[in-house]
């Protein structure tokens, strides 16, 4: 009987790995995919040495080995990826703004002057002779995308031992370089599900991200930071050793209410909800993105405790400033007293208020458990107008063939209705795990998320990941056809995922703006344009 499970399991796994990478094989570009590689084999390359086999064996179906063929183009600059790529053998060329790669290792010449003409100074890319691992007693060296400082029209050639693109991959960004085979290439390519799991197993590759973090990154967010600025330069660098890098999990405390305050909390990325006790519950006062603070009223009181509890959104990542280093801070410059009573100022007044107006407390909690703190551009209809005329839903429909992108049904806030619509998310989660790319950021701008139906296989991975329910699964009413890959879909019904793309092909503003007759439908892409309509009823 445990046979016969092991066996079951293997199949099960084996078909899991061919529906995530058979896609690739309609690449001309690609000479060879690898079958399912166990625990065991994946351990004898160097990159997984330092992992158990069990663990391995866990991510294997997001792990390939792949044979490119010389000169294909594996990601190219504006691309995002969900990939990293590990250089078995062969050679990869990097290259900046379309120029010719170098040499591995090739240096600015010391007399060349660092100017605005020939360095570009965001989103560049280099081989940083920190980023490195050691496994089983062998180095990895590591390609960091992270404003670091590569000549325009110049580049890198990687070669055997090399990892590139984990980090444009784990966070999100669009890559700034473009990746092409110099030769025939065998490459390890770790989808983004195995690669956050190898990133949580591994205390190695973790401080490697934080390590290039606070290297190349930190400094830049302290000198942006308002309550740094006027530090001197010399003194930001010190600071950017003595600040420590937090990560949280969803629902993880960072600060609880009446505890001892001993420190500063800047937020590098994600969301933190603020909450104080309220009878016998909670209130939620605040929410703090990206650049925010928590805690600037440690600098200036000699308060004992914390006023609020910080609490993850989500995943997020903050920098933390102990108590020392902020009075050392204020004793450095004593003219940033003046932005912190603001800050903390800023700070009680919008807890007092959320504490008067229960409404405007229930709004930012509403918000947040809704997870509209990640939209860029949101679909609101005022029920107070609505006819509920459903001009919106067809509007949409005619523009998109006849399957309209959304439903107009959702959640409510007083008077407005939230539909059942895509936010095209700051953190889109539904782009993870995607077998054939087809969800992905369809703009120049790279805000908006689309689906292409032509390679899309209905697998309904992005349905089943999209936390808001925003992505519709759409019979086709046929079934594919017979030379159809993956072969387990062969004769089976096709299903097709679709959501909105805000008519971005279409050259009007979204269809289910403009064809509503009451104009009670619009799209805010803010949360403050949000609470001015519920503040106006």
């Amino acid at each position: 009987m445990a046979d016969t499970l092991i066996k079951g399991t293997s199949r099960m796994r084996m078909a899991q790995y061919r529906d995530r990478w058979s896609s690739l094989g309609l690449n001309p570009s690609i000479a060879e995919i690898s079958e399912k590689k166990g625990g065991a084999q994946l351990a004898k390359y160097e990159l997984f040495a330092d992992f158990p086999e069990k663990f391995l064996e866990k991510i294997s179906p997001d792990v390939a080995v792949v044979t490119w063929k010389p000169g294909a183009v594996l990601f190219e600059e504006g691309n995002f990826i969900d990939l990293a790529f590990f250089v078995v053998s062969g050679k990869v060329e990097i290259t900046l703004a379309g120029g010719a790669p170098l040499n591995h290792g090739v240096e600015k010449k010391k007399e060349e002057p660092e100017t605005p003409s020939n360095i570009t100074m965001l989103n560049m890319v280099t081989l940083s002779k920190n980023a490195t691992m050691r496994s089983s007693n062998k180095e990895i060296r590591m390609l960091s995308n992270m404003d670091l400082d590569l000549p325009k029209n110049t580049g890198v050639v990687l070669g055997s031992g090399e990892l590139f693109g984990e980090l444009g991959a784990l966070s999100g960004w669009a890559q700034p370089v473009t990746a092409k085979t110099a030769e025939k290439t065998v490459l390890i390519q770790i989808r983004l599900p195995a690669l956050r799991l190898m990133k949580t197993k591994s205390s190695l590759l973790k401080d490697r991200l934080d390590r290039l973090y606070r290297e190349r990154m930190l400094l830049a967010q302290l000198r942006s930071t308002p309550l740094l600025e006027g530090l001197d330069e010399s003194y930001l660098q010190e600071l950017r050793e003595k600040v420590a890098l937090i990560s949280l999990s969803p629902g993880e405390q960072v600060a609880r209410q009446g505890e001892p305050m001993d420190a500063l909390f800047l937020v590098r990325s994600g969301f933190m909800k603020i909450t104080r006790h309220f009878g016998k519950g909670e209130l939620v006062v605040n929410y703090l993105s990206k650049g925010k603070t928590f805690g600037a009223e440690l600098l200036l009181s000699e308060l004992q405790g914390w006023e609020s509890t910080a609490s993850a959104v989500e995943y997020a990542e903050l920098i933390r400033i102990d108590a020392p280093v902020c009075a050392e801070i204020l004793r450095k410059n004593p003219a940033i007293e003046e932005r912190l009573w603001r800050e903390a100022a800023r700070g009680i007044e919008e807890a007092g208020y959320s504490t008067r107006h229960l409404n405007h407390a229930q709004f930012t909690e509403n918000v947040l458990d809704l997870g509209l703190v990640q939209g860029t551009s949101i679909l609101v209809i005022d029920l107070n107008t609505c006819t509920r005329c459903d001009d919106c839903v067809r509007g949409c429909a005619a523009t998109h063939g006849g399957t309209p992108r959304f439903v107009r049904e959702g959640n409510r806030l007083g008077n407005l209705l939230i539909p059942k619509s895509c936010f095209h998310c700051h953190d889109p989660v539904c782009l993870v795990g995607c077998p054939t790319g087809a969800i992905h950021r369809g703009d120049t701008q790279h805000e908006t998320i689309k689906i292409d139906g032509d390679i899309c296989i209905g697998c309904a991975t992005c349905s089943n990941n999209c936390p808001y329910d925003a992505i519709v699964m759409h019979d086709k009413q046929e079934t594919w056809p017979a030379d159809m890959l993956p072969i387990g879909l062969r004769g089976t019904p096709r299903f097709q995922a679709s959501k909105c793309d805000l008519c971005k092909d279409t050259g009007h503003e979204p269809a289910c703006v403009s064809n509503c007759p009451q104009g009670c439908a619009t799209r805010v892409t803010s949360l403050s344009q949000l609470d001015d309509m519920l503040e106006v009823e």
